[in-house]
């Protein structure tokens, strides 16, 4: 399997993320843990019931970033997929809960609602015929029929797509498919969720910077270490590119790298998942420390905002 293990990315309020994300797009939040480089700061996970790779979007909520801006170098939009038949019900449910959003288009012969959540991220819903045979969360505030079935993929923005298109197809196993104008597409072998990459050329446009309602890094799937190695080897000799250590991020174990657009990106296994601290039923509702930080409970429980919401 490849393709999208994950998007992170950066939200001001924790409490405003957490509201939109589960009660408006009806994720579910399976992990509430702290980011392990800066743990006076939540990092939250939401996907689908068991977290499953190219279900989830995690979030470094930091109250008083600043605004974040789209430009070359950055991860332009996240895509969700939803049954073709949904996108009617999502674009009256933005209109009823205030959510900024622009008018259907097609891309690629599909129906596409873009919107934007409370920090200016750029998202969209595309409706995928056949959609609605794919597992979703039950337990949230959408109706089953109408649910986020994990990403459709990813719109990255850089000055030339030759490099990083060949990262794709070489280190992660997508295919480079149809182009629509300035859009190269890659479509990764094997998998449903988070199986597209789309590069738009922008030759000459403004950089980005990163902050509120940017995404933070991509990370691509890894079956395990044994796979994750061989990536690794691969982008090394075949790229030029030398990945940091491997890094134990409890639910995954992850290396970091900036492809050669400036993006960060990142190889997370698909082991151990999100269910080896805690039973499935209950993800999401307590407070997860790794190992090295358990000592520090009440410090940094002191410090965390408090939620205005249970999850």
């Amino acid at each position: 399997m490849s393709g999208i293990h994950h998007v992170t990315a950066i939200a001001g309020n924790p409490s405003r993320n957490l509201d939109f994300y589960t009660k408006v797009l009806g994720l579910r939040l399976v992990k509430k843990t702290v980011n392990f480089d800066d743990p006076g700061t939540y990092h939250f996970y939401f996907g689908d019931e068991t977290g499953n790779p190219g279900t989830i979007l995690t979030f470094f909520p930091w109250d008083h970033a600043p605004r974040g801006r789209n430009g070359v170098g950055t991860a332009q939009q996240t895509m969700f997929r939803v049954p073709e038949s949904a996108i009617g019900y999502w674009a009256h449910r933005f209109v009823e809960k205030g959510v900024p959003h622009e008018a259907i288009e097609k891309r690629y012969g599909r129906s596409v609602l873009a919107f934007s959540d409370p920090d200016g991220m750029s998202l969209s819903l595309v409706g995928v015929p056949g959609a609605e045979a794919e597992p979703a969360w039950q337990g949230g505030d959408v109706p089953a029929e109408h649910a986020l079935r994990g990403f459709h993929g990813v719109s990255l923005l850089l000055e030339d797509a030759t490099r990083t298109g060949a990262i794709l197809t070489d280190v992660f196993g997508f295919t480079e498919t149809d182009s629509e104008g300035p859009i190269k597409r890659f479509v990764a072998n094997g998998t449903v969720a988070g199986g597209i990459v789309e590069i738009r050329e922008a030759k000459g446009f403004l950089p980005g910077h990163m902050g509120r309602g940017s995404v933070h890094h991509v990370a691509f799937r890894a079956a395990n270490d044994e796979v994750q190695a061989e990536m690794r080897k691969k982008l090394v000799e075949n790229h030029g590119i030398r990945p940091t250590e491997q890094r134990d991020r409890d639910y995954f174990r992850s290396i970091y790298f900036r492809e050669p657009g400036g993006i960060l990106f990142e190889i997370a296994t698909d082991e151990p998942g999100f269910a080896v601290d805690e039973p499935l039923a209950s993800l999401g509702q307590s407070l997860k420390l790794p190992r090295f930080l358990e000592g520090r409970r009440k410090e940094i429980e002191a410090v965390l905002e408090p939620l205005e919401q249970a999850a």
